[in-house]
């Protein structure tokens, strides 16, 4: 499993911010855990629809961090 870095972030989310970015590496997920978790977040309702599983507990850990992220941004 290759370890989540910054630049893989951006591939996924875009620019973000040091402390969310340190804290998402801090996890110890990797890309593809981040980016199953930023498909959780923007659209669950189609992923459940789809029969999907609930993601492992690191893309769990991630899903609250960008929940968390999208809710501030949104504020």
């Amino acid at each position: 499993m290759t370890t989540l870095t910054k630049e893989a972030i951006h591939r996924i989310l875009g620019p973000v911010g040091d402390t969310l970015a340190a804290e998402l590496v801090a996890t110890g997920a990797s890309e593809a855990e981040l980016a199953e978790a930023w498909a959780w977040v923007s659209s669950d309702d189609a992923l459940m629809d789809e029969g999907r599983s609930y993601p492992g507990p690191r893309s769990a850990a991630l899903m609250e961090i960008l929940t968390r992220w999208q809710d501030e941004e949104e504020a």
